[in-house]
């Protein structure tokens, strides 16, 4: 092998400070980010997947709801994690984008509300032990779904709504 760049990055074990499942989709990579800044999450194991939320509340196959809790898993007993953060996102292509809900954007909204709830529902399902928090990100802010407070286990403190 011949080495083409150099870094430096800690060696060192870490605890994670949260397992963030979100899209790869670009638009909205800076928008959580930032957010995660904000929520002072610094040591994230990211499960960057299409569709985020969408592999665990309505999964095109078994593979793929398997895979994201077996990632979920993972970085419980590797990293400590306690707090999972699982988020979905407007005009999402994996949903059929906002053209799927003829372009309303609240029946988008209301639609991703409650596909965030089931992922975070069967995460606790699978997880008692940790503290979930369902996001909804627009292209104007990340939205916290209301509904789920009873999901934050680990977590005892509330995060406020962030725009990026």
């Amino acid at each position: 092998m011949k080495k083409i760049f150099h870094f430096d990055s800690p060696a060192d074990q870490y605890v994670a400070d949260a397992a963030v499942l979100c899209c790869f989709d670009h638009r909205i990579s800076r928008a959580v980010r930032k957010f995660l800044k904000k929520q002072e999450i610094e040591r994230a194991d990211m499960i960057v997947v299409a569709g985020g939320a969408k592999t665990l509340a309505s999964p095109r196959n078994d593979f793929e709801q398997d895979f994201i809790l077996e990632q979920v898993r993972m970085s419980i007993r590797l990293h400590q994690t306690e707090r999972v953060l699982v988020m979905s996102h407007s005009d999402c292509a994996t949903y059929g984008g906002l053209a799927q809900f003829k372009g309303d954007k609240n029946a988008e909204a209301e639609h991703h509300r409650g596909e965030l709830l089931r992922a975070a529902q069967l995460l606790t399902a699978h997880f008692p032990d940790i503290s979930v928090e369902p996001y909804f990100v627009k292209f104007d802010g990340i939205w916290e779904v209301r509904g789920a407070d009873h999901l934050r286990t680990a977590r005892k403190e509330q995060p406020t709504r962030v725009t990026a």
